[in-house]
């Protein structure tokens, strides 16, 4: 089955939702999000409403293309529960970090679970659906469509998940940002401004520089230094032909009786004295 989301809350949103909704349902709802059939969508005080286009079906009585409209709300945290939960999250520097960065943190559900609380939908009893259609299921295919196109949303911006809990982002960030750990690291965050300073030209200005003192020839031609003294040529081997001469009379690859080193001299003077460019 593919898959509407890449991250962890988008699919425990998802997996929510297919927990208690028909697959049938499921797959047409997919299809409504993926080509366009949900024409408009806001979320406002929790709520998400779309405009979605319907299917001609008359067994229910549907000959021309209908406009349903339809709502996702999930369960609101009350304002007291935030406080708490608040409390929590700011008490850890990585939780207000990425929260004040506008990144989930992996662990956020933790702050919400030791108060009995969930970020993320947990079962049906966190939805509330509802669709002018006239299909008596709950949720229909117009509501999996417009929650499969959430939770791709999620993916972009996590925080929906709290607005959709009953809390803005401007709320959270003015919470965390109250906190101690919230007041240093938002004064961390702030950039800062640097005061400019206006130039006349964006070009290097010649300037007058004192002259060096003029030097005599001896000091122009040998510099201030002496110049180390020339490394002397390296010499020949003393020993001619010490290559050969270091494998010994026998060596272990020679065969024959006669010394090896013998053979090699009697060769190189042969090829010396026929060869006058040896010489």
């Amino acid at each position: 089955m593919p898959t509407f989301t890449r991250t962890w809350w988008g699919q425990r949103f998802i997996s929510a939702l297919e927990e208690f909704t028909d697959v049938g349902r499921l797959g047409r709802g997919r299809s409504y999000a993926r080509n366009g059939r949900i024409l408009s969508h806001q979320l406002e005080n929790g709520t998400v409403k779309a405009k979605v286009r319907g299917s001609i079906n008359p067994y229910f009585g549907v000959y021309t293309e209908p406009l349903y409209t339809t709502t996702v709300k999930l369960k609101p945290i009350s304002r007291t529960d935030w406080t708490k939960v608040i409390a929590d999250v700011a008490s850890k520097a990585g939780f207000v970090a990425k929260l004040l960065l506008n990144e989930m943190p992996d662990a956020i559900e933790d702050a919400f679970s030791s108060r009995g609380l969930h970020l993320l939908p947990d079962s049906k009893s966190d939805f509330t659906t509802h669709c002018s259609c006239p299909d008596w299921s709950d949720p229909c295919k117009h509501v999996a469509g417009l929650c499969y196109l959430l939770a791709a949303e999620l993916d972009q911006d996590p925080f929906l998940l709290f607005e959709l809990r009953g809390l803005s982002r401007e709320q959270l960030h003015a919470d965390l940002a109250r906190s101690p750990l919230g007041q240093i690291l938002a004064s961390e965050l702030t950039p800062s401004e640097v005061p400019l300073e206006p130039l006349q030209s964006y070009f290097t200005r010649p300037a007058k520089q004192p002259a060096s003192p003029v030097a005599s020839l001896k000091e122009f031609w040998t510099g201030a230094k002496r110049l180390p003294p020339p490394i002397e040529p390296s010499t020949g081997p003393s020993v001619p032909a010490l290559l050969i001469k270091k494998q010994g009379d026998y060596p272990p690859f020679w065969k024959k009786d006669a010394s090896f080193v013998d053979v090699m001299e009697a060769l190189y003077e042969r090829v010396r004295t026929k060869s006058p460019e040896m010489r």
